[in-house]
């Protein structure tokens, strides 16, 4: 973990570059430092998946309207202010993005960052941890 998710009306990927976004928010999320300057996410678990909504409804369906919704899910003990500072950091990638196609239509985006303190279960078997992992 940290994974973040991408959920978006379909018709955006003929206007925005959805693999580069990915990539974009992805090194966003290693670029985060706390408050001690330590990295916030750790670089093997860090994910950022993107799927197009199957089917969806848009407000009242009379527009060309779009979606955006971006939900990062982080493993628990990280600050207020490092919630803030990484949740402004991504939605500011994601609005550089997709710039051009808000002046065009109406989208709407969505960023939201969920902690998992009260997980009851989190199994992990990675062979990425360790290509990053250079302090053992």
């Amino acid at each position: 973990m940290p994974h973040l998710v991408l959920l978006y009306t379909p018709d955006l990927e003929q206007q925005a570059d959805i693999p580069a976004l990915c990539r974009a928010l992805a090194d966003t999320m290693l670029q985060q430092r706390d408050e001690s300057g330590k990295a916030v996410f750790p670089t093997g678990g860090t994910r950022v998946l993107a799927y197009p909504a199957a089917h969806c409804a848009v407000a009242d369906g009379r527009g060309d309207y779009g979606f955006l919704y971006a939900n990062l899910r982080m493993g628990a003990g990280r600050s207020p202010a490092v919630h803030k500072a990484v949740g402004d950091n991504l939605l500011a990638v994601v609005r550089a993005r997709f710039e051009a196609i808000l002046a065009q239509r109406p989208v709407g985006i969505t960023l939201q960052i969920d902690e998992s303190p009260g997980q009851v279960y989190d199994g992990k078997y990675s062979s990425l941890h360790p290509l990053f992992n250079t302090n053992f």
